[in-house]
């Protein structure tokens, strides 16, 4: 059992270290060694794991984004009004890459930095987000809060792309290094924006 255990956390040490130095220096300048050295372990241990430098960064995204759906599902799971359950996603989502600004850098840069990084991450990982918003927003339109003739797909696109480019602004101006400016804090704003095309009667 500790053997188990020790390696799932070397596992996780090697992938926030990872996280840290493409942060830093960048996907493509970024060294294993470096990573291996910040995670605590030696070079060759990297590649007991994964065979390069892409398979890591992608698993490093893939253990990320899976940590925030199963949190983003599980707090779904007991609001029962589709449109608090989309200010939730939109408050995990912002919370989420506000406190960890590395990951935020990697997701928001390094990932688009590469045409088959960013398919990969959008035919898997972006699917299943997509399909999380477009499940609520389906939800509100069965029960007559949401209009019927806004496409699911368009409305998960836009919020996702909102919350999309208030992380990038966010990571360009002078907010990201604030201690008392908070990511999550702008959550209400964007929602109310995205309800307002929603909402039944609007």
């Amino acid at each position: 059992m500790s053997t188990a255990s020790g390696t799932s956390d070397k596992h996780q040490r090697i992938l926030d270290a990872a996280i840290e130095v493409i942060a830093e220096h960048g996907f493509f300048h970024s060294r294993v060694a470096e990573i291996a050295d910040r995670a605590g372990v030696a070079d060759g241990t990297i590649y007991l794991y994964f065979k390069n430098k892409d398979e890591l960064l992608m698993a490093a995204i893939d253990s990320a984004f899976h940590r925030f759906t199963h949190r983003a599902r599980a707090a779904l799971a007991q609001i029962p009004d589709p449109r608090e359950k989309l200010r939730r996603i939109a408050f995990l989502h912002l919370e989420g890459l506000g406190n960890n600004r590395n990951l935020a850098i990697v997701f928001q840069t390094e990932l688009r930095h590469s045409l088959k990084f960013l398919s990969d991450f959008s035919h898997n990982l972006l699917v299943e987000y997509f399909d999380l918003i477009k499940s609520v927003v389906r939800e509100g339109q069965d029960a007559g809060l949401f209009r019927t003739d806004i496409s699911v797909t368009m409305a998960s696109h836009c919020l996702f792309g909102a919350l999309d480019e208030i992380v990038t602004s966010w990571i360009l101006s002078d907010h990201d290094r604030d201690p008392d400016f908070h990511l999550s804090s702008l959550t209400d704003s964007v929602v109310s924006i995205i309800l307002k095309g929603l909402e039944a009667g609007s």
